[in-house]
């Protein structure tokens, strides 16, 4: 923590909160908002649906790539200059997009903007923590949570309109404008969070060390998967979106948003209570209750979809349940895989995001395309997704009882 954190940030805290969750907030805007605009996109650019799918994990892998180092080098040069960077070249990116007229330019400046996306929400963690301590820093996590969970709601229905009153092309002249509105915003307002004692020789030998030092940790990795890959449980419906609300539920792309409404509101309350709970609950017991509703809501699923045809009235509820258990536990998750090794909380941030988007790109890239066509299919994968996540924290516990054992107070 940065020992003169009670000096940079006058304001009130959910300021700060909101200011990070706007950084955090470009990557689902990056993926949702043109998500209604798949058809269309594609009958274009006389694109094939699996070209589509390739706009997607390309993007998605670039940003698993780079979240690799945006954190380790915030360690070194400071949290502002990477996230100044880094939404610069997302709205250069977004240019690119918005100019595209054959489906190979659109796949390169999507992976440009994949490459540029993760700054914010990667160095947007390492902060929280430079700015406050454990129980607090929850709190905080959490408010950054529910004010990001807007966003996504906001993007489908903001996407669906483009496409029907202006283009596909202004859904990224917009994404273009929120970049650049960004970079102001956090060139004003942010203050460098990195304390000039606390940062980090910039030197390969070093970084090799970092990276070393963080991988070869068997706590830090299980806590990475268990707090990325359950993500993919609920994820893998919105990467499916065009197929299983087009197709499966017979929803027009302007009523897409329904199921983002549905999941974010999901997060939102989830994120919420887990800010409740900071400082008054054992870690472990918050983290236990989460992955337990996503359980049980993923096995009633399960049964529901063998037992009846997916309908509306009910298909998009045991969403809005997953996402609620999903925000329940991550902040926690999140902060004792950053505690592991304070020094290192940048790089710890990137690698823990590079497990959990690397999981996002797999699914997008494979499983999404494998099973979208079956909503039995959908609900299996979600559940061994969640499994994944489940029984690492599971051996987490049977094997270094003493983590998340010790409610953290200040």
């Amino acid at each position: 923590m940065n020992p003169d954190a009670h000096k940079l940030w006058q304001a009130p805290q959910w300021a700060f909160s909101v200011l990070l969750a706007l950084l955090g907030m470009l990557g689902p805007f990056s993926i949702d908002t043109y998500l209604p605009a798949f058809s269309g996109i594609a009958a274009s650019l006389d694109a094939s649906p699996v070209q589509m799918q390739q706009t997607l994990s390309a993007y998605l892998f670039g940003f698993a790539f780079m979240s690799l180092f945006h954190g380790a080098i915030s360690d070194s040069f400071g949290r502002r200059p990477v996230v100044l960077c880094g939404l610069a070249a997302f709205t250069v990116a977004s240019v690119g997009c918005a100019l595209s007229q054959s489906i190979g330019p659109l796949i390169f400046f999507r992976a440009m903007q994949g490459l540029s996306t993760g700054a914010g929400i990667v160095v947007s963690r390492a902060v929280i923590r430079d700015m406050f301590a454990p129980s607090q820093a929850q709190k905080v996590m959490s408010q950054v949570t529910i004010f990001f969970g807007v966003a996504p709601a906001i993007a489908p229905m903001v996407g669906g309109w483009m496409l029907v009153h202006v283009s596909w092309h202004g859904i990224f002249w917009f994404l273009a404008g929120v970049g650049f509105v960004l970079w102001v915003a956090i060139f004003r307002l942010l203050p460098e969070t990195l304390h000039t004692t606390q940062r980090q020789h910039f030197h390969p030998r070093n970084l090799m060390a970092g990276y070393w030092q963080l991988g070869s940790d068997p706590r830090f990795l299980l806590l990475a998967l268990a707090s990325g890959v359950p993500f993919n449980g609920m994820f893998l419906y919105i990467l499916s979106a065009p197929v299983f609300l087009g197709e499966h539920l017979q929803l027009a792309p302007q009523q897409f948003f329904w199921c983002f409404l549905v999941t974010i509101g999901g997060i939102m309350g989830g994120a919420m209570l887990s800010g409740r709970l900071a400082g008054k609950y054992l870690p472990k017991r918050q983290i236990r209750i989460g992955f337990l509703i996503m359980l049980a809501i993923g096995v009633i699923n399960l049964f529901a979809n063998l037992l009846f045809k997916a309908h509306v009235s009910w298909a998009l509820l045991p969403l809005g349940i997953f996402s609620f258990g999903w925000a329940l536990m991550v902040p926690v998750v999140t902060l004792l895989a950053l505690d592991m090794h304070p020094q290192r909380r940048g790089m710890a941030s990137s690698l823990q995001m590079f497990v959990g988007s690397s999981a996002n790109g797999l699914v997008a890239g494979v499983i999404s395309p494998l099973v979208m066509h079956s909503t039995v299919g959908l609900a299996i994968a979600s559940l061994l997704m969640l499994c994944v996540g489940l029984l690492a924290w599971a051996y987490i516990r049977y094997r270094w009882p003493e983590i998340g054992h010790t409610i953290a107070h200040g």
